[in-house]
């Protein structure tokens, strides 16, 4: 008869872990770098369109229209570095997620039966 190895945590392992994934979850970088990204982009359609407000009425060379322009084009940058990092960090987390579920499941919290007293 062949044994499955075991990818269960001990209780006492589960208990160390506990606060320190709870800790870790406590604060989601994720959501910080998705909100500069979306703020990012909000920034860049406005500057854009300044500079092509600018770019239409002007009768010269706009030179604030291609500064309105460069600053669109370097708050997309910005953008996208940052939802590059806040999908590394939201990856990063679900993976310690994952491991709290497993220690909730270990610790027996989410059974609502263990809960009740005998």
């Amino acid at each position: 008869m062949q044994t499955q190895p075991s990818t269960e945590i001990t209780p006492e392992v589960a208990r160390a872990r506990l606060p320190e994934l709870q800790a870790q979850l406590a604060v989601r970088q994720s959501t910080t770098h998705f909100a500069r990204a979306g703020l990012a982009l909000v920034a860049c359609v406005v500057f854009t369109a300044a500079a092509a407000k600018l770019f239409w009425d002007s009768v010269r060379f706009p030179v604030l229209g291609v500064l309105a322009a460069v600053l669109a084009v370097g708050l997309v940058v910005f953008a996208w570095i940052q939802y590059r990092r806040g999908i590394a960090h939201h990856r990063r987390e679900l993976e310690l997620f994952a491991s709290l579920q497993a220690v909730h499941r270990a610790l027996h919290l989410d059974d609502p039966a263990a809960l009740l007293p005998r």
